[in-house]
């Protein structure tokens, strides 16, 4: 087995094709399905299935495909860190709940680096996806937030997939909303309050349990509820509706616009938000790239 190898399968499961890969790889198509058969000659499993309208992983080849992302991608790591000359493209992808200061950080990192040199992702996505894409290796670095209600619950899934929570910074919580909004003067804002006015929150698909939600009190019955997918539709439903969200109050208005203010929520003892404490997941015992490390540099002076 050899890391060219593990390259093949990984860009093949990524095209879909054996064709597309071949074209992506600089490598003849013989020339690829003959290392692939050679690999899987060799680990006594089948990678692909192959069909008429390309392949797909099977359950063997799914299993094998984690691993060998994570082998590659330290590889990777190391050559960043002590080779010299490497002619590979390296990527550096960053998958986080939607945070505004995650994609301001992940701006500043880019801006220090040759984007010919690197391919660059940042996902902003549901929680359990930033767990999965950081324990699969899509993702190098994932950000989300614990607190006393859903710590058991994420460090659960964290532990699963071999995965390590450094905290950044503690938050209480605030409500986010547009400056013309009719509470957007006062200085705090209480539950009661925003009984006329619907709550917004992140969609979390399938497995959209409580406990993933981007939000706090995500068990409190709510009179109005609406859920979106995305941070612009978010915004936009806080214009048209005088829509609110809980959140961590870092707003980042260089990229979010200067229309919203965040005031504090000031939590009746019943109904207690409790603190965020926001950080960064990683791979245990995984090597930060030269990426990794400047993002993680980029967030620290950002939160600072």
């Amino acid at each position: 087995m050899t890391i060219q190898q593990l390259h093949y399968v990984i860009t093949i499961s990524e095209m879909g094709s054996l064709n597309k890969a071949s074209e992506v790889l600089y490598v003849t198509q013989p020339s690829l399905t003959s290392a692939v058969q050679e690999l899987e000659k060799e680990l006594g499993i089948v990678i692909f299935n192959r069909g008429g309208k390309g392949v797909t992983l099977t359950s063997d080849g799914a299993e094998f495909l984690q691993l060998a992302r994570q082998v590659a991608t330290q590889y990777d790591r190391l050559l960043d860190k002590y080779g010299k000359n490497g002619t590979l493209k390296k990527k550096f992808g960053v998958s986080a709940q939607h945070y505004s200061f995650a994609v301001k950080c992940f701006v500043e990192m880019v801006k220090q680096f040759d984007t010919e040199e690197y391919e660059f992702a940042i996902r902003e996505t549901k929680t359990l996806d930033v767990i999965d894409d950081v324990a699969s290796g899509k993702s190098e670095i994932g950000i989300l937030y614990l607190s006393d209600f859903n710590r058991k619950a994420i460090e659960k899934f964290l532990r699963g997939n071999q995965l390590e929570f450094h905290p950044l910074i503690q938050c209480e919580p605030y409500v986010y909303l547009w400056k013309g909004h009719p509470l957007a003067g006062k200085t705090a804002i209480r539950l009661e309050e925003l009984k006329d006015y619907p709550c917004l929150s992140f969609e979390q698909g399938g497995n959209g349990s409580f406990y993933f939600a981007e939000e706090i009190l995500s068990t409190y019955e709510y009179i109005r509820t609406i859920h979106a997918t995305d941070r612009a539709t978010m915004l936009n439903l806080m214009v048209g509706l005088n829509g609110y969200t809980l959140c961590s109050g870092i707003i980042c208005e260089e990229l979010n616009g200067s229309d919203y203010v965040a005031i504090p929520f000031d939590a009746e003892d019943e109904v207690s938000g409790g603190t965020m404490l926001i950080g960064y997941v990683v791979k245990k015992n995984m090597i930060l790239s030269t990426l990794g490390e400047k993002y993680v540099s980029e967030l620290k002076k950002y939160l600072n």
